[in-house]
């Protein structure tokens, strides 16, 4: 008897048990927002119908659809529409930082990130994309089966060791497109490392800051006691208020140093918030996508 047999078992009940709320609410997100998303469409090579048109000077004769063109004087084209399925790699940061939510009724940061990853997975694989992670084992593809094993993935939890996850896009498919998740706070040379990268492997993307409201207003009065979710920094002042203008324009460096990132390798930079609707930023992220061939 495999004496992994019954560990495994368990795990796999646990993960199964954590599946279906994630790809419910993800299903649901992704029907409200963009019932019928389809892919990039236009005339070309491929399987699909796409329209009838009027003949053109130099279109060739096998080209001419003749049931069509019976039914009037005018002669018509078939014309196929044009499936170039982009690859779209998505991260979700799994550093312990993600888990932070200041109100129990508030999702984690981890949480949001999650469901608008999958949800804007689901909206691609139905419009024909291929989505994947950022992970060897999880490349993009296309399919309903792809959609349970993305669910599957991004229903697990477990955060890394540290603060922050690491980046790593060498997986990640050459012209592809990537969409990274997360609040990007901490060390910001592995994300300058993986832009990098990205851009010398002609990707594109978007960076998706998630925070909770508290980390953009700072409301800290009094004596307070910061710490870290990993529990390896903490911090303790008597005046808190005393520290919010400096933190608000760090933080609004920051984003200024996304925002400049983005530009200089043709990407988007966008703050979510995890006290609003997910359906603004899946609509958002979803359009962000459709602008960049």
């Amino acid at each position: 008897m495999n004496p992994t047999g019954p560990a495994l078992r368990r795990s796999a009940e646990a993960l199964s048990g954590a599946l279906p709320p994630l790809l419910v609410a993800a299903e649901h997100l992704a029907n409200s927002v963009l019932p019928g998303a389809h892919g990039r469409r236009r005339a070309g090579s491929g399987a699909e119908f796409w329209q009838f048109r009027p003949v053109h000077a130099g279109d060739a004769a096998s080209r001419i659809d003749w049931r069509r063109s019976a039914r009037g004087d005018d002669l018509f084209v078939r014309e196929r529409e044009w499936q170039a399925a982009r690859a779209v790699t998505l991260w979700v940061d799994d550093g312990a930082a993600m888990a932070f939510s200041a109100d129990k009724n508030r999702p984690t940061k981890a949480r949001h990130a999650r469901l608008l990853a999958l949800a804007l997975a689901l909206v691609l694989l139905r419009g024909g994309e291929r989505v994947g992670l950022a992970e060897a084992d999880l490349a993009p593809r296309a399919g309903r089966a792809q959609a349970d094993l993305l669910a599957m993935a991004l229903a697990d939890e477990s955060v890394a060791g540290g603060e922050h996850g690491a980046v790593d896009l060498h997986a990640a498919p050459v012209g592809g497109h990537v969409v990274l998740f997360s609040d990007f706070l901490g060390d910001m040379a592995p994300v300058e490392a993986a832009l990098a990268l990205a851009a010398a492997r002609s990707m594109r993307g978007i960076l998706v800051q998630v925070l909770d409201p508290v980390e953009e207003g700072f409301p800290f009065d009094g004596r307070t006691r910061f710490e870290s979710m990993s529990g390896h920094l903490s911090h303790e002042t008597l005046r808190a208020s005393d520290l919010r203008s400096a933190y608000r324009d760090r933080l609004a460096a920051r984003k200024d140093r996304l925002a400049a990132l983005a530009r200089q390798t043709g990407w988007h930079a966008t703050t979510l918030h995890t006290d609003r609707a997910p359906a603004l930023g899946l609509l958002w992220l979803y359009q962000a996508l459709g602008g960049q061939k």
